[in-house]
């Protein structure tokens, strides 16, 4: 009956793991960033203490997302009106959830960024001095698809909606932009960061699908790209 009991428990437990992957897009996005920060860390010699940290913030995230989720589906079999102290509740929650996705980042950062540092600069310099028929093929790529998906869609403005999303071609172009001036991995980083949130605040705005600010990042990158090619 014991050995049966403990069977149960690890069922109930895997059964609450598998419904916070089904039904949380959050939960989706940060099994895919710890599986991908893992498999990077057989590729470097990480240390005990190093591979130690990543587990601990990895649990940690998930953990808090996990508690996120109850405190969500708890509040939600009480009440289906709005209240202060659940949206309180809630929005804290949330917040914990946030704090340790941002110590997650700065910990990946911290153990990654003086390994992969020098492949990003020989990356860099390989792309500009790749040869420009390759990129002009990529971009007449990415132009057709555009063509195409507006044909498709056929809504938005110049200037807000439709697909694709300006605002992260320019982002993204600029962040590009940035990457090959400076040929500094920090400042890279930052620049990537800028334009994301100017990607996200596109997607919560709800002005934008996610489809649309990718293929728009994507048109900035290779259009920049193409730029310090011709210059170059």
């Amino acid at each position: 009956m014991k050995v049966r009991k403990l069977i149960e428990s690890f069922n109930y437990a895997f059964e609450g793991i598998i419904y916070a992957l089904k039904t949380q897009r959050n939960m989706k996005i940060h099994f895919f960033a710890a599986i991908v920060v893992l498999v990077l860390s057989l590729f470097f010699d990480l240390a005990r203490t190093e591979i130690l940290i990543l587990f601990l913030t990895i649990s940690v995230v998930i953990i808090a997302e996990m508690i996120n989720t109850s405190i969500e589906a708890a509040i939600d079999l009480i009440t289906d009106k709005y209240h202060l102290f659940a949206k309180i509740a809630k929005n804290v929650a949330a917040g914990a959830v946030l704090i340790a996705a941002i110590n997650s980042i700065l910990v990946a950062y911290l153990i990654f960024f003086h390994r992969i540092n020098p492949y990003t600069h020989i990356l860099l310099t390989r792309v500009r001095q790749s040869p420009i028929h390759i990129t002009f093929i990529v971009l007449i790529i990415v132009i057709f698809s555009t063509i195409a998906l507006k044909a498709y869609f056929g809504r938005g403005t110049p200037l807000q909606g439709g697909m694709p999303s300006g605002h992260a071609a320019v982002a993204f172009s600029l962040a590009t932009a940035m990457t090959f001036i400076s040929e500094n991995m920090f400042i890279a980083t930052l620049s990537a960061l800028m334009a994301l949130l100017v990607c996200q605040s596109r997607i919560e705005g709800k002005i934008h699908s996610f489809l649309e600010v990718l293929v728009g990042g994507v048109l900035g990158i290779v259009i920049t790209i193409i730029f310090f090619q011709i210059a170059g």
